[in-house]
């Protein structure tokens, strides 16, 4: 079951990438701006959970595959080109997109982080993980995004604030 294991490591490590750049880009459009701030602080905590990953990797013995990383960050720059209702430029559903993203990124990372403590039994191999932090750690991601994400939606929509 090792095989199994260290094939989905290496898929969802290039998720982590992808989600880590997607933050990255989100931040850098909303620069200046409290949401800007909010995803500096975003884009670094994924990127310290691409890093806690990586750690669990070398721990396992499981190197990363280059490719799918880069095929990763492939996908991430050419979904930068999808039609945002304007001809150019950022637009209110370019950030809604970003953030809803963002939020089914950290909802999937918090699975990951539950399927590899309980069902991959990697709280019982590696004990000094602390699984249940890192968790914590992305309900609080999640947490923060959310009203980020609702704010852009309404905004995108033109749906009244609540």
């Amino acid at each position: 079951m090792d095989e199994y294991l260290a094939i989905y490591l290496r898929d969802q490590l290039a998720l982590g990438v992808t989600w880590r750049e997607l933050a990255r880009r989100a931040r850098d459009h909303n620069r200046g701006t409290e949401l800007g701030t909010v995803l500096a602080g975003l884009a670094d905590a994924i990127a310290e959970d691409v890093r806690s990953y990586e750690r669990i990797m070398g721990r396992l013995r499981v190197r990363p595959n280059p490719l799918k990383v880069a095929a990763a960050v492939a996908a991430e720059r050419a979904g930068r080109l999808k039609l945002n209702g304007r001809l150019r430029g950022y637009s209110p559903l370019s950030r809604f997109w970003e953030l809803e993203a963002l939020a089914m990124g950290i909802d999937g990372k918090r699975t990951l982080w539950t399927t590899l403590a309980d069902l991959a039994g990697l709280r019982t191999r590696l004990p000094d993980i602390d699984f249940d932090r890192l968790l914590a750690r992305a309900a609080e991601q999640r947490a923060t995004v959310e009203p980020y994400r609702r704010a852009a939606g309404q905004a995108a929509f033109g749906v009244p604030a609540e």
